[in-house]
């Protein structure tokens, strides 16, 4: 089974990267960009075949290592 993690900053925390990116767009003459926010994607292959079992498992990597839960949200889609 097949884990797609997005992981990113919260609402209200400052993102230095994505506001680094919306400059350099606009100097790259993409003009209208208004916000930009940069986070990850991490993909899991899983040896787990029941679902809620490899959901359980997912959400305990996430809390515990994967994501920054102080500052940071995340989401799990599997295929």
């Amino acid at each position: 089974m097949r884990a797609r993690v997005t992981v990113m900053l919260k609402a209200g925390v400052l993102d230095p990267q994505g506001e680094a990116i919306r400059h350099a767009l606009a100097a790259l003459g993409f003009a209208g960009v208004e916000r930009v926010r940069q986070g990850k994607v991490i993909e899991l292959d899983l040896a787990e075949t029941d679902r809620a079992a490899a959901e359980a498992q997912v959400a305990a990597m996430c809390e515990r290592l994967l994501a920054n839960t102080v500052i940071e949200s995340w989401r799990v889609e599997f295929a």
